[in-house]
């Protein structure tokens, strides 16, 4: 690991739901089920390099939670932090659903 790379982690909580996001897409379409993974995995890869590149999580920052910050990968809101030179992935969420009940649960 060089001196500007960040290492991508993901907890078991964001690997079930980005696994229930694809199963329900599988229902529909292979094809469009690899595109949204890799989608996704374009997205959280670039944090090796630039982790403070998302967006604070804005429903968070209501409260003053500054710690969670986000990308998004339309529809999908995939939630993480970092911790040093490391980033744990925290969660990939439909952002058409009430995102606030959500991540209050969550984190809260």
């Amino acid at each position: 690991m060089t001196e500007g790379t960040y290492q991508i982690f993901w907890t078991r909580t964001a690997q079930q739901d980005l696994k229930r996001i694809l199963e329900y897409i599988a229902a529909d379409s292979e094809v469009i089920v690899r595109r949204v993974y890799l989608a996704i995995k374009q997205k959280t890869d670039n944090l090796h390099q630039m982790p403070l590149q998302g967006r604070i999580v804005p429903e968070l920052r209501y409260y003053n939670i500054l710690t969670y910050r986000e990308l998004i990968s339309s529809p999908w809101r995939i939630i993480y932090k970092t911790e040093g030179h490391k980033v744990w992935m925290l969660a990939v969420i439909d952002g058409r659903r009430n995102v606030e009940d959500i991540l209050l649960n969550r984190f809260l």
